[in-house]
């Protein structure tokens, strides 16, 4: 069995001169709001759910995106109005989130 139920990396990624990167885009927003919300939903620690920063995802053109594991899932996501149904959804409830799947 996995240490974590659910371990997600969100890319927060950040490229200089401008170049595309999930960063610019939300994606340290998104990570603070997640380890947050898990946190305050006591979802965190062995057996529930792992929020992590990632560096280069390598799916900028797609930023911000986050992968969930086990279940290999990757997501890109516009704000934590959808960061909150991943949650919900997947984190907690276990279904993956069809309309933020890439």
């Amino acid at each position: 069995m996995s240490y974590f139920q659910h371990h997600v990396f969100i890319c927060t990624n950040q490229r200089p001169n401008g170049e595309a990167c999930c960063d610019r885009v939300g994606g340290s927003e998104a990570f603070a709001y997640a380890k947050d919300r898990i946190g305050q939903l006591k979802k965190n620690g062995p057996g529930a759910v792992r929020i992590n920063k990632a560096g280069c995802l390598g799916r900028c053109d797609q930023g911000p995106v986050m992968v969930v594991y086990p279940e290999e899932t990757w997501y890109a996501f516009v704000d934590n109005d959808d960061v909150e149904e991943i949650i919900q959804e997947h984190l907690i409830n276990g279904r993956p989130v069809d309309r933020l799947k890439i």
